[in-house]
């Protein structure tokens, strides 16, 4: 069963932009959809890759178990992600583990598929290129947020990043961050305690910089103060 019911819809997912009718419908009908609760472990790390996963909906949680039983978060990913696609091209295990934040759905392609894809499709290895360059460069920007910049500057530095990368903007001109992401979460990414984080987002609360909804999706009014504390 096709996994969308209109295969052009796809096109609107990162991985599948500038395919042609005749290949989307080509993945369409290759690609599972599956629905996740919240808190669901997508796969563990280590875990033999066998798929591809595609964020159609809802927030994911990247993360490794350290030997002291706490979480490092590597990303959080929302629609339009792609997950696992390194550990299926180098056939080893996965480097991290999977979960949801909050009831998701996502869309799978099997090795075979996904490896036929990059090999007769130009738009879609060059779809897969730039969200892995993507992937790096927001990377690059954490190594450097951890080497010079304070607690205040690395919440407004990961803050950016993800209204850079998900952002929707409002009617009003405020940038929506339409993921899940709670202080625990942010905490995790800029290696701050929990107590720390609340005390920085009630900083730019107050002052007006950002707001967060009780379904904790972030809405940053003031880009420019936020990035004054990333200099």
């Amino acid at each position: 069963m096709p996994a969308v019911a209109d295969p052009t819809t796809l096109a609107a997912l990162p991985i599948f932009r500038g395919l042609t009718w005749e290949q989307l419908t080509w993945v369409n009908a290759r690609l599972r959809r599956q629905a996740y609760a919240a808190n669901a472990i997508i796969f563990p790390v280590e875990q033999p890759a066998e798929v591809v996963y595609i964020i159609l909906s809802g927030t994911v949680r990247i993360h490794v178990e350290q030997a002291t039983g706490t979480d490092v978060i590597i990303d959080i990913g929302g629609t339009g992600d792609i997950l696992g696609e390194m550990a299926l091209i180098e056939g080893v295990g996965r480097s991290a583990s999977a979960s949801t934040l909050e009831e998701s759905i996502l869309l799978w392609l099997d090795r075979a598929s996904f490896m036929e894809a990059l090999r007769s499709m130009p738009d879609f290895t060059l779809n897969l290129v730039r969200i892995l360059s993507v992937r790096l460069r927001l990377a690059n920007e954490r190594i450097q947020g951890f080497a010079a910049l304070d607690a205040y500057g690395r919440v407004a530095r990961t803050l950016l990043a993800y209204s850079h990368r998900y952002g929707q903007r409002l009617p009003g001109g405020e940038m929506v961050i339409p993921i899940r992401l709670t202080q625990s979460d942010i905490a995790e990414m800029v290696g701050a305690s929990r107590e720390r984080v609340n005390q920085i987002m009630s900083y730019y609360k107050q002052r007006g910089y950002l707001s967060v909804d009780r379904n904790y999706r972030i809405a940053i009014h003031d880009p420019e103060a936020l990035a004054k504390h990333c200099e």
